[in-house]
């Protein structure tokens, strides 16, 4: 019997790993949703919720706390939490662009940066994201955001003497409410993209319909139970063939990549 440490666990993909790792191991859960806390209670008397919203850092030093008062020891922290801020640079308030690394990246840096002490020979796996390849326009801060997160990350995997592996995940296109989620947290902002009509209403019926025909979420999740019983995991996995593609995509020449990426923009006009 293992203990994790999953954040993002009553929706996508945190929800599928608590679902599976439940039945045999210790789970400290991240919920945000309130409503949703009691079915998360029910699911195994195996899990511990805590409550953390990284957009109120508050938050953050009470689920640290929950955490720690309940276990001295913890294999694997999953960070899965997290948000996408969607629209044209040039409309996306700075206030949205700081929850977008609020969340994204300062919310799990601390979260696991003060389970240090207890992830001793331990794991740390992040949900990162073919996104942080940087090649997507009009979701450029959810792109820096997975980015900066696998920077920072991998300079901790690098320094640390714990023996902690970290693990980068890079998920193509998976279906998960998160893509009906985003469209409605991100209404106010590309409603005001009237230079970019197309593109936005391109990104709303994209979303959608990656909601319905992306990844099965259990073929991530099995990847990543897969990941964490290794004993020497590859600092960086991607999962799906559209990351794989993007993957390779992404080493070309920035002029080149740029080329081709404004070609097929052009076709949504």
């Amino acid at each position: 019997m293992k203990t994790y440490v999953i954040t993002g666990a009553t929706s996508g993909i945190g929800e599928a790993l608590v679902n599976y790792l439940a039945k045999d191991n210790i789970i400290f859960a991240g919920y945000r949703d309130i409503d949703k806390l009691e079915a998360l209670k029910q699911l195994s008397t195996n899990i511990t919720p805590f409550y953390v919203d990284y957009s109120k850092p508050e938050t953050i030093q009470h689920a640290i706390a929950c955490i720690k008062n309940g276990t001295e020891k913890i294999d694997t922290v999953i960070n899965v939490a997290g948000c996408v801020v969607a629209g044209a640079v040039e409309n996306i308030p700075i206030s949205e662009l700081r929850r977008q690394f609020d969340v994204n990246v300062f919310g799990a840096f601390e979260l696991s940066q003060a389970l240090i002490p207890l992830l001793e020979n331990g794991k740390i796996i992040n949900i990162s994201s073919m996104a942080s390849f940087g090649i997507f326009p009009f979701i450029s801060p959810y792109c820096a955001s997975k980015r900066a997160l696998d920077i920072l990350f991998n300079s901790f995997l690098l320094e640390n003497k714990h023996n902690i592996k970290v693990i980068s995940v890079k998920p193509g296109v998976v279906a998960t409410p998160l893509w009906s989620k985003s469209i409605r947290e991100n209404s106010e902002t590309m409603d005001k993209c009237s230079n970019y009509k197309n593109e936005s209403n391109y990104l709303k019926s994209n979303a959608l319909k990656n909601e319905k025909n992306g990844l099965n979420v259990q073929k991530v999740v099995n990847k990543i139970i897969k990941i964490d019983g290794c004993n020497n995991p590859k600092p960086s996995y991607c999962i799906g063939f559209d990351s794989t593609v993007t993957s390779v995509i992404s080493r070309l020449p920035q002029q080149i990549l740029n080329k081709i990426i404004k070609l097929k923009m052009k076709r949504l006009k």
